[in-house]
C-alpha cells in the first residue's frame, strides 16, 4: 500500500523526480520532498494502534495514490511522519455518562410481621393456659385437703356419738325397736315338726363345710323322734315345708343340731350376755303357731340343777321350746327352754355363750 496523497505536495503525488531524489532530503526537513503521513496499522487485536502528536477535531482521509514502480529499483518506502500532519485517527467514542443508581425501595411481606403477632400471642395464651391450670390443681389440692379434714372430722364425730349411744344403751340396757328386730330375724326362724311334738329352730352360725344349713333346737322337742331312731324333721315356715334331718343331739344340755340341704339366712350370736332389765325378744310357735313375737326384758340369771340359765317375763308356751331370744342389736342371746307351770312371765332360756360352748359348729 502507498502512502497518502498530500495535496500540498504536488511532489510527492507520484512524479518521476520523487524516485530519484534522495532518502534523505526528507530526513533534512524538506518538505517539498516529503511524503504523506502513513496510514493508521491495525495490531493484532484487530484495532487500530492510536497515533502520536497533536489530532485535529475533523480528521481528513488522505486519497490513495497508487505508486508507480520504476524498472530495476525497489518501491520506496514510505518515510514515517516526523510532524504534526492531518492524519485520520480512530475517534474514541467518550465513556458512557455515568448515572448513579436509583434506590429501589424493598418491599416486606406482611407475612412475617403477622406470624410473629401469633407466635407472641400463642406464647400469651399458653402462658395464661399454664397459669389457670396451676390455679386449678392448687384450688384442686385445697379442695382434697379439706375434704380429708372434713371426712375425718365426720369420722371422729360418727366414733363419738357411736360411743356415747353404747353407753346410754349400757345404762338404761338399750331401746329395742321390736317391729324392726322382728322384721330381721324371722326369716330364719322355723317350725320343728316331727310325729311327736312341735318345737321352733333357728339357723345360726356359720355354713356348713358340706353345703346347706344348721338349726339349731332343743334336744326335747325331737327327743321322741331321735330315741326311736327316727333323724327326719319337717321345717316349715309361711305355709312351706323343708325336710330336714337331726345331725348333732347333747340331752345334758337338752340341744340338737338339725340340717337342711336349702339355703337360709343366719343369724348372728351375741359377744357377751345381756343385762339384767335389758329387753329382748322372742319368736317360736306357741302351740303350733309360728313366728309368734313377744317382748319382755332379762329379769334374773339362774343356776338349776347345775345349769345356768337366763330369766326373761316375755310371754312364751309350748311350742316356744327351741326358739332365739334376741337383745335389741338382734343378736341371740338365749334358747328358749321351759317356763314355769301355774305362773305367768317367768320363762328361762339356755344362755347363747353355754350353746357355742356346747356346739362350737354353729358360732
Amino acid at each position: 500500500m502507498t502512502a497518502g496523497y498530500d495535496p500540498s505536495n504536488p511532489v510527492a503525488s507520484g512524479s518521476s523526480d520523487a524516485h530519484d531524489r534522495p532518502r534523505h532530503a526528507a530526513a533534512n526537513g524538506d518538505d517539498s520532498e516529503r511524503l504523506g503521513p502513513l496510514p493508521p496499522r491495525m495490531t493484532s487485536t484487530g484495532s487500530f494502534a492510536p497515533v502520536t502528536g497533536s489530532v485535529p477535531t475533523q480528521a481528513v482521509p488522505a486519497q490513495p495514490v497508487p505508486a508507480q514502480p520504476v524498472s530495476g529499483q525497489q518501491p520506496a518506502m514510505p518515510a514515517q511522519p516526523t510532524s504534526s500532519w492531518p492524519v485520520s485517527a480512530p475517534v474514541t467514542p467518550p465513556p458512557p455518562h455515568s448515572v448513579p443508581p436509583v434506590p429501589v425501595a424493598t418491599r416486606r411481606s406482611p407475612l412475617g410481621a403477622v406470624a410473629l403477632v401469633l407466635a407472641i400471642l400463642l406464647l400469651i395464651v399458653v402462658g395464661v393456659q399454664a397459669a389457670f391450670i396451676v390455679n386449678l390443681e392448687q384450688r384442686a389440692d385445697k379442695a382434697d385437703a379439706a375434704a380429708k379434714n372434713a371426712q375425718a372430722g365426720d369420722a371422729s364425730r360418727l366414733k363419738s356419738l357411736e360411743d356415747r349411744a353404747d353407753k346410754l344403751e349400757q345404762k338404761t340396757g338399750g331401746s329395742l325397736d321390736a317391729a324392726e328386730v322382728s322384721a330381721t330375724v324371722r326369716p330364719s326362724v322355723f317350725r320343728v315338726s316331727t310325729k311327736y311334738a312341735t318345737g321352733t329352730g333357728f339357723a345360726l352360725g356359720k355354713a356348713p363345710s358340706g353345703g346347706g344349713t344348721d338349726l339349731v333346737t332343743n334336744y326335747h322337742v325331737v327327743a321322741d323322734a331321735y330315741e326311736r331312731g327316727e333323724k327326719d324333721v319337717s321345717l316349715e315356715r309361711t305355709d312351706q315345708r323343708y325336710p330336714g334331718k337331726i345331725v348333732e343331739v347333747h340331752p345334758d344340755k337338752d340341744l340338737a343340731v338339725l340340717h337342711t340341704d336349702e339355703e337360709f339366712p343366719r343369724l348372728a350370736a351375741a359377744a357377751g350376755p345381756p343385762k339384767v332389765g335389758e329387753p329382748v325378744l322372742v319368736i317360736g310357735s306357741p302351740l303350733g303357731l309360728e313366728d309368734t313375737v313377744t317382748t319382755g326384758v332379762v329379769s334374773a340369771f339362774r343356776t338349776l340343777s347345775g345349769e345356768s340359765l337366763m330369766q326373761f317375763d316375755a310371754a312364751i308356751n309350748p311350742g316356744n321350746s327351741g326358739g332365739p331370744v334376741f337383745n335389741a342389736k338382734k343378736e341371740v342371746v338365749g334358747v328358749a327352754t321351759l317356763k314355769a307351770q301355774q305362773a305367768e312371765g317367768i320363762g328361762l332360756a339356755i344362755p347363747i355363750s353355754v350353746v357355742c360352748d356346747t356346739i362350737p359348729t354353729v358360732c
